[in-house]
């Protein structure tokens, strides 16, 4: 049997034994590498094409169970859609490669700068991390957000990658994001006032709503709850976007001046760089003029 000084396991395999260090010790581990490591070649190379933008999009796991069990508020509920913006937040700043993470409802898309080598690009590594940091952070935050309402059982979420090359392509499918929602917004505003205001049952909404386009949708809310859809909040429709932005924060330091006996508390402004929420169109050209160092090169 083989030692090292270092901390050692001794591994049994048929009817041999091998020592393997912990500190993986080529002398010590050589006999069992070379009869196992074979099993590596079954795994798929799965690294993401160079130069392109990489989008992780994450998904509730049957939230319609979930929000109803929950009592989610219809057709929204600030506490659901600011705790799905914290648990982005958490997962943008593990993961600093992200440029840009937009969410709507119970979806959230996360998108990795054009260069980023993180994992050596490995899309199992980008969807996994990503995907087990969000689910994570929505128990843990669930309390903050939900404090009258008990977390009943964990949520589930899936996701998917797909690449873009140009940031054509990425303003685009962020484009389609964001009409989705609009889309969505509209339609269960509607749905929901007719349930909650007018007594219809879910299927007579739905029959009610069966064809017709975003003006009748507006007409009906309007002639009929006096709500002007353009006045609903920002967050319903337009969702959120998590961009990074220099922050300036003031701060209160004890310090010891000269000559001065005690400590004496004064003002220290430090810029920091946070994940920002904001609320704005993205379809238009406005926002990435106003933030071209999303789409910048060298980002």
């Amino acid at each position: 049997m083989l030692w090292c000084w270092r901390a050692l396991s001794v591994i049994s395999v048929g009817s041999g034994r091998w020592a393997g260090c912990l500190c993986g010790c080529h002398r010590h581990l050589s006999m069992a590498k070379s009869k196992f490591e074979y099993v590596r070649d079954f795994e798929v190379d799965d690294t993401c094409l160079p130069n392109c933008w990489i989008v992780v999009r994450l998904d509730g796991r049957n939230f319609h169970r979930f929000s109803e069990q929950h009592e989610f508020k219809k057709p929204n509920d600030d506490r659901a859609l600011h705790l799905m913006t914290k648990c982005a937040q958490t997962v943008m700043q593990e993961l600093e490669d992200i440029a840009i993470a937009y969410g709507q409802s119970d979806e959230y898309s996360f998108v990795f700068k054009k260069k980023s080598r993180w994992f050596k690009r490995r899309a199992s590594k980008f969807m996994t991390h990503v995907v087990s940091q969000f689910a994570s952070s929505y128990v843990f935050y669930w309390k903050d957000y939900f404090k009258d309402q008990q977390l009943l059982y964990p949520p589930g979420f899936d996701g998917r990658i797909v690449l873009y090359p140009s940031n054509q392509n990425l303003k685009d499918y962020l484009s389609w994001r964001q009409a989705d929602c609009h889309v969505n917004n509209l339609y269960n505003t509607v749905f929901w006032m007719l349930v909650q205001r007018s007594g219809l049952t879910p299927v007579q909404a739905q029959d009610r709503l069966q064809g017709t386009l975003a003006g009748d949708k507006n007409e009906i809310l309007f002639s009929e709850f006096n709500i002007n859809y353009n006045n609903e909040p920002l967050m319903y429709r337009k969702g959120t976007v998590l961009i990074w932005q220099k922050i300036n924060e003031v701060m209160t330091k004890k310090i010891k001046l000269p000559k001065e006996a005690e400590e004496k508390e004064v003002e220290v402004t430090r810029t920091r760089t946070k994940v920002v929420p904001l609320h704005c169109d993205i379809i238009g050209d406005q926002f990435w003029e106003e933030y071209p160092e999303i789409l910048a090169e060298d980002s």
